[in-house]
């Protein structure tokens, strides 16, 4: 979705002539329950030209290895599950989902602080367990739990 009415929030050319207000008013038209429902919400700020054509010539991790990463996660959760970590009920998340004690630690206290519902701490476990399979854990742990809540952050206006 774009970041406010004009949509250019948070361009480098500075081009947003929307004031915070106007912002907010225009975030707030999502609901809670409907952000609920959103497993991944990170903001994407734009890039300069430069940046681009910059990105165009990098070298990354080829599709190829991120495609049979991805494969032998879908593989590692059908084989422990018989279905995806987005199928999961309430009840399974529990038992699968269930991560290190200190990403419980962390967990907890993101919930808190976040005022997260259940269905979004239920979402950030099932997040965190996607990225445990990709990294081929047998739990998620701290970290895995960390990058998950960062994942979760709410759409603010800065």
């Amino acid at each position: 979705m774009n970041p406010c009415p004009c949509g250019w929030r948070g361009d480098p050319n500075g081009r947003c002539r929307c004031t915070p207000e106007v912002a907010g008013r225009y975030l707030r038209k999502l609901s809670g329950p409907l952000l609920d429902r959103i497993d991944i919400q990170i903001e994407i700020p734009a890039l300069t030209s430069t940046e681009l054509s910059a990105r165009s010539s990098a070298t990354g991790e080829p599709s190829a290895a991120i495609a049979t990463r991805v494969s032998a996660a879908r593989a590692r959760q059908l084989a422990r599950q018989g279905k995806t970590n987005r199928e999961l009920s309430g009840r399974e998340v529990d038992e699968v989902c269930r991560p290190d004690a200190a990403g419980e630690a962390l967990l907890r206290e993101a919930g808190d602080r976040f005022g997260w519902s259940a269905r979004a701490y239920y979402r950030v476990l099932k997040v965190a367990r996607t990225i445990a399979d990709l990294a081929g854990a047998e739990a998620p742990s701290g970290s895995q739990i960390a990058e998950a809540v960062q994942y979760r952050r709410a759409l603010t206006v800065a």
